[in-house]
Order: structure tokens, then sequence, then C-alpha cells
């Protein structure tokens, strides 16, 4: 009797937690459908990126998107990262082992691993995936790309598609097939997932347009119209541009690694920018940098207060001997010190400003950091401010005119640049005379190198 019970009670824990496991893996793909992206390691710029994801996925969460955000990570991208994908930005991260790329002869290649995009494939419990690099801005809703085919992609360059964005029916035999490919190192025409992935589709040119029908999911393989993954680059030649024969719904940003729009120094040099912090500012904001912008700019005022008050004694501090060999040498190690230092407070703050802060606080942090920093130079060798904050103004000027929003394309934009530049040469080079003839003269002072007896 007691047995029969303690087997009914073991038959109905286990009925539970079967049903329990059940729910659970329902719960686990919400939609038919998902838009996903890749994370690994192994770059100085992994946590920009990290960024870029998060703003992706929240921006797609922004537009309502019918569709499970997934993340393919590999195993060594940081646990608490993984935690804020999940629990703050709704996605669902699937940690995957890194694929070994045979392709890669530097080990400091920055696409040895986007191999990894491969792993998309392997996404079986869903019928589309749309998998996107993170450096897309999404203007509006995609989710008609899920009645896309097998495979559907956008040529961005007249013959060859771009891996960005492109749309897949994920299928274990076609990702077993690819692993194959690599293992046995088929042809790859650049080392990375483009020339792989273009190897493995090559007749995609010869197929047609795709164009959304009633809803319904279409078999095969198709071009993606130009509107769905439009180059940054061509919005920079018209600025107010249009794509006639497709939608205007994402742009992509393939060019330059260090001006990707998320930098905050590519606003205003790339307009584009402006938007993609638009996006962040809307999304996951900027807290995460604020603590050290603040913590600089006191710094900066500090040094503006703490050399004003010290400016009496800056210029006593280095002593001449008689001897006329040694104050020779001693005047040009001081201008060559006097030159770097102005160089310097032009440089350095440009590597200690956060990358991903929003242009406007990283070029307003930036102005603030070279003035202070110049002030030191100012007073130090008793140099004239004026000469010396002609770069400073140049280039706020140059940053108005990028910035300026009414120009008509991208060429007059170019030669309002251009123009603005040889404009403005003359007035740099004059200062860098003035400020020669300056130091000369102040190092000639008596006051600034009193003799040493």
């Amino acid at each position: 009797m007691v047995i029969g019970r303690v087997s009914f009670l073991l038959v109905l824990i286990i009925a539970m937690v079967s049903r329990i496991g059940a729910e659970t893996t329902s719960l686990k793909v919400l939609h038919r459908n998902a838009y996903a992206t890749m994370m690994y390691m192994g770059t100085p710029r992994d946590y920009e990126f990290y960024v870029a994801t998060r703003v992706m996925l929240r921006s797609l969460s922004r537009l309502g998107v019918e569709a499970d955000l997934v993340v393919i990570a590999s195993l060594d991208v940081p646990l608490h990262w993984v935690r804020t994908l999940e629990q703050e930005d709704g996605a669902k991260v699937v940690r995957v082992k890194n694929l070994n790329n045979p392709y890669c002869i530097n080990p400091n290649w920055r696409f040895k691993l986007t191999l990894n995009k491969l792993y998309a494939w392997s996404l079986v419990d869903y019928d589309r995936v749309v998998m996107l690099d993170a450096d897309n801005l999404f203007l509006q809703k995609t989710d008609e790309l899920f009645q896309c085919g097998q495979f559907c992609a956008v040529f961005i360059n007249p013959c060859i598609f771009h891996t960005g964005l492109f749309v897949l029916q994920p299928s274990k035999k076609v990702f077993n097939d690819m692993i194959h490919e690599i293992e046995i190192g088929r042809e790859n025409q650049d080392g990375a997932d483009q020339g792989f992935i273009g190897g493995h589709f090559p007749d995609l040119l010869d197929q047609p347009m795709f164009h959304p029908l009633n809803g319904t999911k279409l078999q095969g393989t198709y071009r993606l119209p130009l509107g769905y993954q439009m180059d940054a680059s061509y919005y920079y030649l018209r600025l107010h541009w249009s794509v006639p024969c497709g939608p205007n719904s994402v742009i992509t940003f393939p060019g330059a690694p260090w001006l990707k729009p998320w930098y905050w120094w590519s606003w205003p040099v790339l307009p584009l920018g402006i938007q993609w912090h638009e996006q962040r500012r809307l999304t996951i904001g900027y807290g995460a940098e604020m603590i050290a912008v603040l913590i600089q700019a006191i710094f900066y005022l500090g040094i503006i207060a703490v050399t004003r008050l010290a400016r009496p004694n800056l210029s006593k501090l280095c002593y001449r001997l008689d001897d006329s060999k040694s104050i020779f040498l001693l005047q040009t190690g001081l201008k060559l010190i006097a030159i770097w230092s102005i160089l310097a407070a032009y440089t350095v703050p440009i590597f200690i400003i956060p990358c991903t802060v929003h242009p406007l606080v990283g070029w307003s942090l930036y102005l603030l950091g070279t003035f202070s920093l110049s002030y030191i130079t100012v007073n130090a060798f008793i140099l004239p401010m004026l000469p010396v904050l002609v770069p400073w103004f140049l280039i706020l000027g140059t940053l108005l005119v990028m910035a300026y929003p009414w120009y008509n394309d991208g060429v007059i934009r170019a030669m309002s640049v251009f123009t603005y530049a040889f404009c403005a040469s003359p007035v740099l080079w004059m200062a860098l005379v003035k400020i020669k003839c300056s130091l000369h003269v102040s190092l000639e002072k008596e006051a600034f190198l009193p003799k040493f007896k």
C-alpha cells in the first residue's frame, strides 16, 4: 500500500516536472521569426559593439517588431553583459563556441571571428531569421522581410551582396554543410563571413527581386531592394536621399571602423551619427559614461583654476647658467617642450573621453580639455593666448561648417569644408609663426630664466 502511494507520488511529480519543462520550452520561442545578431570578444572595440548591439535591439523593440530578438554570443562574452541583454533588453542569448577561421592569417584581424554568423542557420526553432550586424540603423519596421525565401540579401556592391543584413531559413543541413566547407578549406574571397556566405550562394545576383506578397512566405532565394541595406555613403552624397525602387528602412555603416556612428567624433564628420545617438538617447541612455565625463570636466575646470592661481610662479621653474652653450641647449629644449605641450593639448583629450558618449557631450568635453591644457602652456611659457587658441577656434569653426544642416547634397558640403580649410590655413600658419616668435622672446627674458649663481 505504501509502495503504491510512493509510486503514485513519483509519477505525479514526474508529470508535473515534464509539464513545467514543456511550458518553459514553449516560452523560449515567443514568435516564429527572429532578428538575430552576434557578439564575440577579442578586439579592442568589444565594449563599443556591445553598446551598439543594445541600441539596435532596443530600437527594434521600440518599433514593435513581431519577432524574437536573439544574440548569438560566444562563450567568453562576460556574464553580466549576457544578463543585461536578457533582462533589460529582452533578448534571447544563445551561447556558442567560436568557429575556427582557417582563412585568418593575422591573429589580430578584426574579422577573424565573424564566421560565428553561420550559427544563424542553427536557430531551427524559427521559420525565418533576419541576421544583422550591430551597425544597422532602423528607420522603420521591417517585419515583411520574414516573408522572404530561404536566403535573401542586398547588393550594395553591384556584384557582391552584403552580409550586414540578410534573411535566411534556419536549417541544420545547411549549417552542417557550411561547417564541412570550413573544415575542408573551401575558397573564401575575403577570409571573412561575407566572402564565405557569398561563395555558398553564388547565384543570388540572378535571382528575382523580393516584394512582399499578402503575408505569404516565399520559397527560394531573392535579392532584397537597396532600401533594406542603404549604405550610409549614399546618404552623404545626397543628404536628403530616397530610394524609388524600395522602402527606406535600414541604413548600414560599412566604412572605416573608426567612423562607426557610435563614436562621438564621427559627428558631424559623418552626418548620420547624430541619428544613431538619438536612438541611443531614447533607449539605453548614457548613464554608463556620464560619471567619467563629469570627473573629466571637473578635472579640466580644476586645471584652469589652479593654473590661474599659480601663474606668477609657473615661469620661474627653470634656471639658466652663464655658459652660452648651456643656455642654447636649455632654450632649445624648452622650445621643444612648449611645442609638444601645445600638440598634446589638442590630442590627449581625444584618447581619454569615453568613445561612445553623445557627440555634443564629447566635442564639448574635448574643447574644454584642449582649452585647459593649452592654458597651462600659455602661462608656463608666457605666450599670448590668442595664437595658442587659434587651432581651438578653427576646430570649432570646422564643426559648425560640417554640422550646418541645410546643404543640398554631400558634394556642396564637402566643397564648403574644403573652402573653409583653404581660408583657415593662412590663419593657422600666422598663429604658429606668432607662437614661435613669442616663445623666443619669452625664453630670452631675464624674468623667465633668471641667472642661477
